[in-house]
Formats: C-alpha cells, sequence, structure tokens
C-alpha cells in the first residue's frame, strides 16, 4: 500500500513556506540499504520501500511559485518520490554563507503532498559540464581551474585536479546535509542524495591539464591496483579484458598498465556515418583514458559523499550518462563517469557511493539493466523514458529500487492547466495507471523481490494472442486472452464474474503474475481465462480456495470483493477475468 507522511496543518504548511524548517518528531531510523532475500532494498521507517518516482527539470525546484500548483499534481499522478535539484549556486551565493529557502521550500512542497524525496546535489558538475556553480567559483580560474584538452583548449568543466574546488565542494555538501539533518532527521522526507550529475570529460578523452598530465604519467596508485588484485576474478569482463591485454601487471603507469590512450588525428564524432558511430557503440576505446579520469572523479566525489555521510548518513548515488550509438567513445559521453566496464574503478575509489545508477534513454533497457546489477550493485533508475513496460521490468526481473522518469511535470498534464470540467486532475496516463497499481502491490512486490517468485508476462491486449503458461510454486497457470466463455448463476459453467468491476481507463500495458505464498497468487491483466493444474496431480486435484478482486477507484487501487458461491459456481469453475484488473486466487490439492 501506499504510505503517506502524516498530514501537516495549514497553519504549519503556511509557516514551512515562510520561514526555516523544524524538524517534526518522528521515528529516528535513517533510510538505508539492507539486503533482504539476497538483493538490496531501500528501507524506511523500519520497511522497505519501492520507489515510484518521477525527476523534476533540472530548474523546477529554483522557484516555489512555479512549484507550487505541481506539487499536488504529481501526487495525482501516483508518484511516492520525487527527484529534486539542489544547487551549489542557490544555497552558497557567497563563499561560506549559505542559503536553504530551496531546499526548505522543496521539503515543505513534498511533506505538504504526501511525498518523499531524493535531492541530486549539482555540485562541480552536471552533464559532464559545470554551470551550476556559485559565481564566485566560476570566477577565479586561478584557484578553481577548469579543463582542458590536447590541444590546450579550455573546457566548460570544472578540472578534478583543482584541490580549491573539491574542498569548497565538500565543505558545502557538508553544510547542506546538516542541514537536513536539522530539519529532516526525524521526518526522513529525504531517502537519498545524488552526488553530482553525471560526471565526466566531454570535448576530450581525459583532462588535458599540467596536473593532469602529470599524474598520468605516473604509476597507477597502489590503493587501486590492490583493489584490482583482490577483486581480479570478479572484475567487470570489459575491464578484465583489457588489464589481461596488458599482462595483468600490477605496477606501472596508467599506461603501461592499461595500454595507450587516444592517439592523433581521431576522426571528429560529427564527420562519422551513422553507420561508423554504431561500429564503435559498446567499444571500450582508449580504456586508459576513461579508467584515469574513473579514478580521479570516484576520489574526487568520494571525499563529497564523506563528507555529508559524517553530518547525516543518507545513502548516496552517482548517476550515468550512457555510451551509445550517438556518444560512442569517451568524450563523446563523459569520460570518466561510472559506465559499467569501469564500476570496479568506482568501487575503489568511493566507497562512500553507495549506487552506480544508469540514465537509461537507450532501447537496450533490459542490456543496461543486466549491467548494471553485476556484483551486486542494486538498480536505481534516476533518469528514463516514461514506459511503463520498462518500469515493470526493471521493478520485477531486476529488483529495481527506483525507477524515475525524467522531466516528470511536463508529462501527461502535469504542471500545465487541464482540460475543462477535470475539477484540477490532470487526464490519466498509461505511467500514473502503472505507478498506481504497483503503489497497491508494493508490500507483496517487495516481499518476493529476489525470491525468483514473481513473472512478467507478454502482451495479452488481443483477443488473437496466443495463450501463456507460468509455472510457479508447484503449479501452472494457464493463461488465454479472452473472457468468451458462458456461465454465471447458481450452478453455472463457465464462472463469469457478476457485476464487473468498471473498467480502468487507459489501462497500463501491464500484465504479470507473483506467487505471493503457498498455492497463492497475483494476477494482473484481463480480459482473459485462468485455470490453474498441479504439477504433481498424483497428490489430488486443484480446488479454488478463494478469489478476490481489487477495484479502481479515484485514481487508487483498493481492496474489491471476495468473490466465491455464486461467482465461482461454489468453487466448481474457474472465474473468467472480464476486464483488466488485480486478481487474487489461493488454491489446494485434494483428493
Amino acid at each position: 500500500m501506499k504510505k503517506s507522511l502524516p498530514p501537516i496543518g495549514l497553519a504549519l504548511a503556511a509557516a514551512l513556506l515562510a520561514s526555516p524548517l523544524t524538524a517534526p518528531a518522528a521515528d529516528p531510523a535513517l533510510p538505508h540499504l539492507a539486503t533482504r532475500h539476497g538483493v538490496r532494498q531501500l528501507i524506511v521507517d523500519g520497511q522497505p520501500f519501492l520507489m515510484l518516482a518521477g525527476e523534476l527539470h533540472n530548474s523546477s525546484t529554483s522557484s516555489r511559485e512555479y512549484m507550487r500548483p505541481i506539487w499536488p499534481q504529481l501526487a495525482q499522478r501516483n508518484l511516492n518520490t520525487v527527484l529534486a535539484v539542489i544547487t551549489w549556486e542557490l544555497i552558497e551565493p557567497q563563499e561560506g554563507h549559505f542559503d536553504f529557502t530551496t531546499v526548505d521550500d522543496t521539503l515543505a512542497g513534498a511533506r505538504q503532498n504526501h511525498l518523499r524525496l531524493v535531492l541530486l546535489w549539482f555540485g562541480s558538475w552536471k552533464n559532464g559540464e559545470s554551470s551550476y556553480q556559485p559565481a564566485w567559483v566560476k570566477a577565479d580560474p586561478r584557484r578553481f581551474p577548469w579543463a582542458k584538452d590536447r590541444t590546450g583548449r579550455t573546457l566548460n568543466l570544472l578540472s578534478t585536479f583543482g584541490d580549491a574546488t573539491r574542498d569548497a565542494d565538500v565543505r558545502a555538501f557538508a553544510a547542506l546535509m546538516r542541514h537536513l539533518r536539522e530539519v529532516d532527521g526525524q521526518a526522513h522526507t529525504v531517502l537519498a542524495m545524488q552526488v553530482e550529475n553525471e560526471v565526466g570529460v566531454l570535448g576530450d578523452s581525459r583532462d588535458h591539464t599540467a596536473a593532469a598530465n602529470a599524474a598520468f604519467a605516473q604509476p597507477v596508485p597502489p590503493a587501486l591496483m590492490r583493489q584490482l588484485v583482490r577483486h581480479k576474478a570478479a572484475l567487470a569482463p570489459e575491464l578484465s579484458r583489457v588489464w589481461a591485454a596488458n599482462g595483468c601487471q600490477t605496477a606501472g603507469t596508467w599506461e603501461e598498465v592499461f595500454g595507450p590512450g587516444r592517439p592523433d588525428g581521431v576522426t571528429p564524432l560529427a564527420q562519422l556515418t551513422p553507420a561508423e558511430k554504431d561500429t564503435l557503440w559498446r567499444r571500450f576505446d582508449w580504456p586508459v583514458d576513461e579508467i584515469f579520469m574513473a579514478w580521479r572523479y570516484s576520489t574526487y566525489i568520494n571525499r563529497v559523499a564523506a563528507a555529508g555521510k559524517a553530518e547525516y548518513n543518507l545513502p548516496c548515488y552517482c548517476n550515468t550518462w550512457l555510451q551509445q550509438p550517438g556518444t560512442p567513445r569517451p568524450g563523446d559521453f563523459p569520460s570518466g563517469c561510472p559506465e559499467p566496464e569501469v564500476h570496479d574503478i568506482w568501487r575503489a575509489g568511493a566507497p562512500d557511493i553507495d549506487l552506480l545508477a544508469p540514465d537509461i534513454y537507450i532501447p537496450e533497457f533490459t542490456e543496461v539493466c543486466g549491467r548494471y546489477t553485476r556484483n551486486g550493485n542494486a538498480l536505481f533508475i534516476p533518469e528514463a523514458a516514461a514506459n511503463p513496460e520498462n518500469a515493470l521490468t526493471a521493478i520485477l526481473k531486476y529488483n529495481a529500487i527506483c525507477f524515475s522518469p525524467f522531466g516528470i511535470e511536463g508529462r501527461g498534464g502535469v504542471g500545465r492547466d487541464t482540460a475543462p470540467g477535470a475539477n484540477g486532475t490532470p487526464p490519466p496516463d498509461p505511467l500514473s495507471q502503472t505507478y498506481a497499481l504497483l503503489n497497491y502491490l508494493a508490500p507483496v512486490i517487495l516481499e518476493n523481490q529476489g525470491r525468483g517468485t514473481m513473472v512478467q508476462l507478454a502482451p495479452m491486449d488481443d483477443t488473437n494472442a496466443p495463450p501463456q503458461e507460468v509455472k510457479l510454486g508447484g503449479y501452472t497457470l494457464h493463461l488465454t486472452p479472452g473472457a468468451g466463455l458462458p456461465g454465471g448463476g447458481r450452478r453455472g459453467g463457465g464462472g463469469r464474474l457478476a457485476g464487473p468491476v468498471p473498467p480502468v481507463t487507459n489501462a497500463p500495458p501491464v500484465r504479470l503474475v507473483i506467487n505471493s505464498g503457498p498455492g497463492e497468487f497475483v494476477i494482473v491483466g484481463g480480459p482473459m481465462r485462468v485455470s490453474i493444474t498441479a504439477d504433481q496431480p498424483e497428490r489430488g486435484g486443484v480446488v479454488l480456495g478463494s478469489f478476490d478482486e481489487a477495484m479502481y477507484a479515484n485514481g487508487r487501487w483498493v481492496a474489491g470483493r471476495r468473490l466465491n458461491g455464486d461467482e465461482t459456481s461454489d468453487n466448481r469453475n474457474w472465474p473468467v477475468l472480464g476486464s483488466y484488473g488485480i486478481y487474487r486466487y489461493s488454491v489446494f490439492q485434494r483428493q
């Protein structure tokens, strides 16, 4: 069931908008990650929590008035969590002087609408560039140096070799986390923190400042080499192949250990044909440059995250601009960001980062999910297209902690005027319908993650679609699209549901089965015919013990009727699912 924060009164709401926040009393246990059933889950107030989220546009939370009409619409869209940006330039406009107005406004808006938050820290970098820093940072390149390409041209990003930049970022993030502990340390509105955003070098495969060139010519740091040697058998296959190709050396310069860097005369991406770009996709080109920058960014960011956690120990993650056909080479995508091939570098350099997270906008969704769940990394998707099927795949197959489409306030009417007569409620859309369903099923989903008891069905919208069979828990479920059986009534033959629930408008493309307990099944879908047989029929025939429906009312799923007796011909026949919905079966074998 959807878990809401305690409502806050109108007087308190007004005070929150007008003045700094004061922390309400609540359970002191912090949100944290824990392993249950062999998978990592987010624990909030003592219970596993599934983030059905959306990320706001980057500048949305800079304005209280802009967000005022959007917060309630996000809640109406069945989100339980919002990813919102907090920028360095707004909280520290003058060095050493902090203003947390945007933080407090964001907390107040979320609380008033019973939403949780993940805050995105735009400190030194955003999307591989630097544009959200205070003016006093941007205007002092001697103190806060910028990266350079191989020709000496200054790139639009702060260098990881600026110790003063790192230390200033550390102080600002620590101040933010200290403030969150003071104003939210008991309410737990904020569940996690994103540290920086899609970091990495754009415009070249690595930084070429004098400090960067000097470091690149030095031996690989012993701490990194020890980590690679210790975990040699479990390294990402891409990294393992690169290291093996250079003799698996345990000491040496970066190029001696990982091979040569980017050669001169590389054809610019803009001059390549689409076919040529496609041949570069999934390649680990100039790996030493990407590995070198992964080490630089991870160690820099770990200093930021560690300082923040020392103040308020929330889970922290870093997100990734993925390599893809349009950006196939390091420098086309931000070189050094936590791509799957350099996850081991990030684990060594950033032990205080709990999750490495993909921003998925490419068709290879399941491939990316698979690569981001290697070696125990829990799947957290902070940015994605608003695809309900992908949300279901991430949560059911890959045990995702979070699914979050980007630009959520611009989707399906959120943040826009609604149609006349809509009473301020945006029209339904597939994502909000999917979130409504997942909110209702979240307890059973979270209890079954890691157990191998959840199956995502193929689409069954067409009555001519082939039947499907699902084997779970010693039974086989036979699912046939359509509801064409006769029946109903006393001793009827078909078991058609009497008084079917109203059809769901814009029903999401979500079809699934969960074996929620011995002889217990949750089925989402319809219309369809269902029957269940035993995998060991010699133990007796299968008898329908109980059958329950859920109802969709006012944008939410709620418990419906227990349909035994007439509706199931006194449990002699399997009920026909006449409309899309959520249905629970219990069965047993009887001689």
